[in-house]
């Protein structure tokens, strides 16, 4: 089984790659800048549909991590990469018959219930998103249940908790105390991104929380990634942070 991971070249994308590729699966990579250490990688926008037409051919599981990855000028970078993008990644999967969609959405969904509680949050908890980054992750997942519930396809999305992409990013990490109980290494990423592809799961829609051990209180429920993917995560913070920026 093939397994396309678009923003292969990206902080999570390369732990996924990684992974899989130490766990013997054929992987193929998409992004607009070449992915280190994979033969198969291409080359493109998800804003061009042909391109990403052409990554999804021949593709039997569909790891979507590609986007903007926090809030930015909507017209120009959210519109574009995380709801156009969202539509030619999931279209071409559903056109060239791909089973499995494994969807990248961010803890950022449900924010408001982050800072005030009742925790862990549920994964049927309503979303109360930051901002229009977090509402283009809305967006992600109810396309993914369309998807599901229409094509019966097997839809798993993943809240990701928080995988820090610089120096600033960890320097802010170490100065906010809840910050270290929603943090992911990038190896247990990259580890619970392979069990989500190794799982056996049907046609069916499901949404999961992805962080390392939090360091004092678990803000994200876990149950459901353990008991439905086998995934239960090795890291506490700081553990993994010299992984974070390498290259």
């Amino acid at each position: 089984m093939l397994v396309l991971v678009t923003g292969s070249a990206g902080r999570i994308g390369r732990a996924v790659v990684a992974e899989l590729q130490a766990r013997g699966w054929p992987v193929r990579g998409f992004d607009r800048v070449p992915t280190p250490h994979l033969a198969d990688a291409l080359v493109g926008d998800l804003t061009d549909a042909q391109a990403v037409r052409r990554a999804v051919e021949g593709a039997d599981v569909v790891i979507h991590l590609a986007a903007t990855p926090d809030d930015d000028d909507f017209p120009t970078q959210l519109l574009p990469n995380n709801l156009l993008g969202v539509y030619h990644v999931l279209e071409s999967a559903r056109s060239a018959g791909v089973r499995r969609l494994i969807l990248a959405s961010s803890g950022q969904v449900v924010w408001w219930q982050r800072e005030r509680g009742p925790w862990p949050i549920k994964a049927d908890d309503p979303p109360t998103p930051r901002g229009w980054y977090a509402a283009t992750k809305v967006f992600l997942e109810a396309a993914g249940r369309m998807c599901a519930e229409a094509h019966g396809m097997s839809v798993l999305v993943v809240r990701l908790g928080w995988v820090p992409r610089s120096r600033g990013h960890i320097e802010e990490l170490t100065a906010l105390d809840w910050a270290k109980d929603v943090y992911l290494s990038p190896g247990d990423a990259g580890r619970f991104f392979a069990c989500a592809v190794e799982a056996p799961l049907g046609p069916r829609f499901t949404i999961v929380y992805a962080t390392s051990r939090p360091l004092r209180t678990a803000l994200y429920d876990m149950e459901t990634a353990k008991q439905l993917l086998g995934f239960e995560p090795r890291d506490r913070w700081p553990e993994g942070i010299e992984d974070m920026t390498a290259r």
